[in-house]
């Protein structure tokens, strides 16, 4: 996805990083409440190189041939993510 090959967080960390566009298909799911799996979910991307290792620099918001925001979504992964810890 153009999204992903214009993160510099994936670019320095492609083996690690899931990227924008797996993120974002990520979130489809999470906000999606007929989701029975969201717990699961969330500790499969509680790691230090998901959404935390996104710095908003919103490269993938600017090629995104569809319009899509994955810079938000990230942000709405991680604060179900900061929510879940406390």
């Amino acid at each position: 996805a153009c999204c992903s090959t214009s993160c510099p967080s994936f670019w320095w960390n492609p083996d690690k990083f899931i990227g924008p566009a797996g993120l974002l298909q990520a979130y489809r799911f999470l906000a999606d409440s007929r989701d029975t799996a969201q717990e699961e979910r969330l500790a499969n991307l509680d790691d230090p190189f998901s959404v935390f290792r996104c710095r908003g620099i919103m490269n993938c918001v600017s090629v995104c041939p569809k319009g899509l925001n994955p810079t938000r979504a990230i942000g709405h992964i991680r604060n179900l993510l900061l929510q879940r810890a406390t």
